[in-house]
C-alpha cells in the first residue's frame, strides 16, 4: 500500500513540474523527430533546444521557400516532413490539385493563443471543401529598400529609371510580377477568377520587366546577396521584404524600407500538416509551445517580423514597432494581401517568368 502510494505521489510530482512548463501530459509522450520545412531564421536553435528539453523530441529544419516547400510535397504526396510553413495564398490552389496537405486538428491546439482578425484571414484562404488546412504563424510584407543618399523611389516601377540601370534588383519570382501590375495601375488579384485576362495582364507585365532588364544588376536569390548589395552600394534601390530592410536601416541610417505608392505586398506564413507527416503528436506539441508569448516574441525578433500569437506584441523589440510605424504611417491601408491563388495560375505565372529569364 506504502508503495502505491508513494508511486502516485511520484507522479503526480511529475505531472505539477510538467505542469509548470507549460507542457500537456499527452505531448510529454511525444516522442522521436519533428521534421519541419521552413524559412530561414523560423526556427530559432534556441527555441528548438528548450522544447526538446521540455518535451525530449528533437528538431530537424529543411530551409526553403514556397515554390520548392511546394516543389517536394507534390514529389513525396506529402511525405518527408511534419510542418510545412508556406503563405497562407498558396494552400488552397495546391491542396485542389495535389492534396499534400491533411487537416488542422482545432481541438488539439491552443486556438485562444492565436490574434482572431489572422487566425481569420488564413481561414478564408486556407479552407478546403469546410475543413482548415492551416494557421497563421508570423506576418509581414514586402515593398522597397533605398539608400536614401544615393537615390529617391516612390514605387516598383522607379526600379525601371535610367538613372539607376545596374543598380536595382528584384526576385524572379510571382512576388515581383504582382508588384510591377499594382504599379502599373492594374489589380491582379481582381483577375484570380478570369484565367484569360489574367494570362493577358501577366504578358504585359513580362513585357515591362524585360524592357527593364538592364536595369537590374541581378535577380536575387537569397537575402543575404540582396543585403550585401546594398551594403557595399552596388545597390541603390531594390525591392525587398520588411525584415531585411529594416536590417539594414538599423546598420545604416540612410537605407530605408518603405511602403510603396501602389502599395506594399502583405503576406502571412503558416503551420501546415504535410499530408503524410508521421509525427503529429509532434507537430501540436511545436505549434502549441511556439504559440506562447514569450516563446513567439523570440521567434519574431529572430526573423525580424511580427508573430501571430497573441500576446506576442507587447514583448517584441520596440526598436522593431518603431521600424513599422515609420514604414507604414497609415498602418495595413498601405499594405495589399495576398488571396489565395487559384489552381492554374502559377502555370501562367511560370511561363512569364521563364520569358523574362530568357530575354537578352
Amino acid at each position: 500500500m506504502m508503495a502505491m502510494l508513494t508511486r502516485r505521489a511520484a507522479a503526480l510530482a511529475a505531472l505539477a513540474a510538467l505542469l509548470s512548463l507549460g507542457v500537456l501530459p499527452g505531448v510529454a509522450m511525444a516522442q522521436g523527430t519533428l521534421r519541419i520545412i521552413t524559412w530561414a531564421d523560423y526556427v530559432p536553435a534556441d527555441v528548438a533546444a528548450q522544447f526538446t528539453k521540455e518535451t525530449g523530441i528533437k528538431v530537424e529544419v529543411t530551409l526553403s521557400n514556397n515554390e520548392e516547400m511546394i516543389s517536394k510535397l507534390r514529389a513525396t504526396r506529402g511525405a518527408g516532413f511534419d510542418i510545412a510553413q508556406p503563405s497562407q495564398d498558396r494552400i488552397l490552389g495546391p491542396q485542389q490539385e495535389f492534396g499534400i496537405y491533411k487537416p488542422i486538428d482545432l481541438t488539439k491546439v491552443k486556438v485562444d493563443l492565436i490574434q482572431p482578425d489572422l487566425l481569420a484571414t488564413v481561414r478564408r484562404n486556407a479552407t478546403v471543401g469546410g475543413k482548415l488546412y492551416a494557421l497563421p504563424y508570423v506576418w509581414g510584407a514586402e515593398g522597397m529598400v533605398v539608400n536614401t543618399q544615393r537615390t529617391k523611389v516612390a514605387d516598383y516601377l522607379d526600379l525601371c529609371r535610367s538613372d539607376l540601370k545596374g543598380r536595382t534588383s528584384v526576385r524572379l519570382r510571382r512576388p515581383t510580377l504582382m508588384a510591377f501590375a499594382f504599379a502599373m495601375g492594374k489589380d491582379p488579384f481582381a483577375l484570380y477568377g478570369d484565367p484569360k485576362a489574367y494570362s493577358a495582364l501577366m504578358d504585359q507585365v513580362g513585357a515591362r520587366l524585360i524592357a527593364c532588364k538592364s536595369n537590374f544588376r541581378f535577380f536575387f536569390d537569397n537575402r543575404d546577396q540582396l543585403l550585401n548589395g546594398m551594403r557595399s552600394g552596388e545597390l541603390h534601390a531594390a525591392m525587398m521584404w520588411d525584415s531585411g530592410g529594416w536590417k539594414l536601416a538599423r546598420e545604416n541610417p540612410a537605407i530605408k524600407f518603405i511602403a510603396p505608392k501602389s502599395g506594399a505586398l502583405g503576406w502571412l506564413d503558416t503551420y501546415t500538416l504535410p499530408a503524410r507527416g508521421k509525427n503529429e503528436a509532434a507537430v501540436y506539441a511545436w505549434i502549441n509551445f511556439t504559440l506562447r508569448p514569450e516563446i513567439a516574441a523570440r521567434i519574431a525578433k529572430n526573423i525580424g517580423n511580427f508573430s501571430a500569437a497573441k500576446g506576442a506584441e507587447p514583448l517584441t523589440d520596440p526598436k522593431l514597432r518603431a521600424q513599422f510605424a515609420e514604414s507604414f504611417p497609415r498602418g495595413f491601408k498601405d499594405v495589399r494581401w495576398y488571396p489565395a491563388i487559384p489552381p492554374g495560375l502559377e502555370e501562367i505565372e511560370g511561363r512569364v517568368l521563364d520569358r523574362i529569364k530568357a530575354a537578352k
